[in-house]
Formats: C-alpha cells, structure tokens, sequence
C-alpha cells in the first residue's frame, strides 16, 4: 500500500491554467471550449496513439469534425483569436496530428483563401470548404526549397491565354493524398513574383504520393507532389496572390497558431507526466512525491505557462489589428524552444516508458520535432525577430 493516497481523478488544476488565462474569454467562449474539450476526450484522445501507430489518416472522422463545426472561429464565427488560439492547443492537447490537420485545413488552405481570394471566389469555394465538403492542402514548401522560398519557388507559372501552366514540384504537403484541392504556390516566368493558385487535385499533370517512415505526425497524410503541365484556369488564379508578400500574410497568422501548438504540446506533456507521475511508485511511494521529479513537472508547466502567456498576448495584439511579423516569429521561436524542453522533461519522469507509444509520451515527444520545424524554422524566426530588433538583416 502506498504511503501517500493520491485520487488521480481529482488533481489539482485539472486544466493546467495555473494563472487563469482562460478567465480573458468571454462566457459564450469558455462554454464552447468547454463542448470541445468533451468531444477531444470522447473522439480523438482515445484513438490518437492507434492512428499514430498504424500511420494512418481516420477519414470517418471528419464528418464527425463537421458536425463539431471548429472551421474558422475568427472570421466565420465571431470568436476571438484568444479563443481560436486556445481551442487549437486543445486540439493540439489531445493529438498534434489532428491539430495539424486542422491548421492545414483551415488555417493555411482556407487562410489562404480568406485573405488572398476575391469576394467572388470566396463566395464560390468557402461555403463548401467550412462545411467540410472539400478539404484543403497548401503546397509552398519544396524538395529543395524551404526557408528560401520567400525568394522564389522552383514550382513555376505561366501564362497561356486565360490559363495557366504549372510546373515543379512541392514536399511535406499535409493533406495532399486525400485533399480535393491544394492551393500551390509558384512563381510566375513572365515576372518572377510568387502567386498562388486554387488546383483540383483531379486535375491531368498532377500526382501525390504519401511520404512514408515518418518519426511525427504520423497520422497526417503528408506527400510529394508532382505537377506536370498542370493547366489551372485564370479563375483559379488567388486574386490577392501576386507576390509572397501576399503569402507572408498568410503565414503571420498560422504562425501564431504553430505557437499555440506548442502551449497544447507542453500541455500534453504535463497531462500524462503528471498523472504518470502520482500513479507510477518506487521505493514504495509515487514518484511524484520525489523532489526532482516535482522539479521536472514545475518546469514543464512553467515553460506551458510562460509560452501561453506570450500566446495570449499576441492574440490580443491580433484582434486589436496591431500584431506584427516579427512578434509572431518570436513567439513561433520561444514557444517551440520551451516545448522541447517541456516533452525532454515529460520523457524523463516516465523512464524507459517514456519511449513506448502506449503510454502517449513517445508520440508527444516525436510530434514535437514536426511543431518545432514547420512554419519557420527555429534560426528564420529568431532572425527575424533579430531583425526587428536591430535593423540588420542576418540572413544569407
């Protein structure tokens, strides 16, 4: 019998809120964090690590996302971006695959659209793509092109009468296999500036193939893509897409989203270290009566704690109109530096456990290298924000 008796059900700050950050929302925001909180529980935390085992995509799911209707709280729903911000650690709380799902789907494609597509256009392709009908991909990054595609993509554009013609290829594009579209982004010959351009994945020329053998995000369908002569409508053409000062636009805000991905992963780790923690006994007590493990698990929730403050913040900053690119790089570099930190540490507490996917930590740990890379790179974000700070650009 333990020395302690510990009610595992009953922790204290069940939520890990330490500092109340959800008490700046709004009643009618918390109420449906809340009702998305129980269907996280009840439809994706339970299935996460078989999904991330098998390396497969659970399609029945997304009717089932559907009817939760999460799809652009900001513009479509009214919501804060303080509430966007923290459902999507929630999504992230409870598996990071289907967190990146989402913000392939509604933050970097239907993003693209929102900001980048004429009223006509909008009309025509959002009512579709919120309802879930059509599911989006966003193809910027390239097999030799990551962090230099703001100076040009590989993928290339040209025009031919009223049409376009595509050619190149795009990497790591998440979604793809199954997407019905994918908004590619390539840059036109006749003056080098970088558009962007809404492709049936039906089209002739254009071919995914799933990218296998992953270590994170195993659960999201992530793929080569090929186009070949792919022949794209000038309807199709984004209107607002014209250079990739247009698609920076995008990406200042999936940015911010990629930092509360990193709260709801330092969340996660908490959530299972935690509980592992108090269950788990050796030397006949809890180890979480252990001074260096109360160490470990104080770090991992200061670091969620000082990342969802920063969060929080910027928000803020979003809704009042007054963020700008290099505090969303910072907070991109910040939150995903303590991440690594936070699942390190979550690892630690749970031992040789730790690196096995049945208690969750080894797939929280893994997901976190894919949130630590993708959306900017630790050294392009810190150089921007240094930028910010000195006037010097540091880049090559």
């Amino acid at each position: 019998m333990s020395k302690t008796s510990i009610d595992v059900n009953n922790l204290p700050y069940a939520d890990g809120d330490f500092y109340a950050f959800e008490e700046l929302m709004s009643d009618k925001e918390r109420s449906r964090l809340e009702e998305i909180r129980a269907w996280l529980a009840r439809e994706v935390r339970p299935n996460a690590v078989d999904w991330w085992n098998r390396a497969a995509f659970p399609m029945d799911l997304i009717p089932k996302l559907a009817d939760l209707d999460p799809m652009s709280p900001v513009h479509r729903q009214g919501y804060s971006n303080l509430f966007a911000g923290i459902t999507h650690a929630e999504f992230t709380r409870a598996d990071t695959s289907i967190a990146t799902f989402m913000g392939v789907h509604d933050g970097l494609f239907t993003g693209s659209i929102e900001a980048l597509a004429s009223k006509e256009q909008q009309e025509e392709w959002l009512p579709d793509i919120y309802a879930m009908k059509k599911i989006g991909a966003f193809g910027l990054t390239e097999p030799l092109g990551g962090s230099d595609v703001a100076g040009g993509t590989r993928t290339t554009a040209r025009r031919d009468g009223n049409s376009w013609v595509l050619n190149g290829a795009k990497r790591w594009i998440g979604n793809a296999t199954f997407s019905d579209w994918v908004v590619v982004y390539a840059r036109d010959l006749a003056d080098n500036q970088v558009k962007g351009f809404m492709v049936d994945t039906a089209t002739p020329g254009f071919s995914a193939t799933k990218i296998e053998n992953k270590i994170a995000l195993r659960t999201v369908e992530n793929a080569d893509i090929v186009l070949d002569d792919v022949v794209v409508s000038d309807d199709f053409h984004l209107k607002g897409a014209n250079s990739f000062r247009d698609t920076n636009k995008v990406l200042k805000v999936t940015r911010l989203a990629v930092g509360w991905q990193a709260v709801g992963q330092q969340l996660a780790a908490f959530d299972v270290a935690r509980r592992y923690a108090v269950e788990r006994e050796q030397f006949g007590r809890p180890i979480a009566s252990f001074q260096l493990v109360q160490q470990q698990l104080v770090q991992i929730l200061g670091n969620a704690m000082s990342s969802m403050g920063m969060m929080v913040r910027l928000s803020q900053l979003e809704d009042a109109g007054k963020a700008k690119d290099e505090q969303s790089a910072l907070a991109k570099a910040f939150t995903t530096a303590r991440m690594r930190e936070s699942v390190a540490a979550g690892r630690n507490i749970l031992g040789g456990n730790g690196i096995v996917a049945d208690y969750e930590m080894a797939k929280i740990f893994s997901d976190a290298e894919a949130v630590y890379s993708y959306e900017g790179t630790q050294e392009i974000n810190t150089l921007v924000a240094g930028r910010s700070i000195t006037g010097i650009a540091a880049f090559v």
